[in-house]
């Protein structure tokens, strides 16, 4: 497999593809359950195949991940050719960026001494969804890319302001 298989949950949610996936292979119903009963490792590649397929056209699709924990919170811009990431860390380990609470106050107080801010582009390596795979499974979610083009619009107008 290139990625990993996908969660029952998942596999539940996607029933319908699934089906349309074993129909493109001409397996039926009865198909299936004969394949399941008969030769269990076969079903198990197939379903293997399915989660390659849905992975390669979420992560194609995916423009913005966030990854964020107590003290850092980092956004990543999914381009063509490379990922653009805004990284910022918040020093003080009392405040929690991931509550409502820290969340306002990293907004009001993104100037103060505990905050840094990094920017930074990285080029894929082999297989750009290979990359954008790894963060996810390191704890990063796909996003619309609010958080990302609400920090980059902050520092293009800070940019703007000190001449730069």
């Amino acid at each position: 497999m290139k990625y990993r298989r996908l969660t029952k949950e998942q596999l539940e949610e996607l029933h319908p593809e699934f089906i349309n996936f074993l129909a493109t292979q001409s397996i039926d119903a009865a198909e299936w359950a004969k394949i399941k009963e008969e030769k269990p490792e076969v079903a198990e590649e197939e379903i293997d195949v399915f989660s390659d397929l849905v992975w390669e056209g979420v992560l194609g699709k995916a423009e913005f991940l966030e990854h964020i924990s107590p003290q850092t919170m980092n956004l990543f811009e999914l381009r063509e050719k490379d990922m653009g990431l805004i990284s910022i860390i918040v020093g003080d380990n009392k405040i929690d960026i991931t509550t409502a609470t820290g969340y306002k106050w990293l907004q009001n107080n993104l100037l103060d001494e505990e905050v840094k801010i990094f920017t930074a582009n990285k080029t894929y390596g082999e297989d750009a969804n290979v990359d954008k795979f790894k963060l996810i499974e390191s704890g990063a979610v796909i996003t619309k890319g609010d958080l990302f083009r609400y920090f980059d619009d902050l520092m293009e107008m800070g940019k703007e302001k000190n001449g730069f």
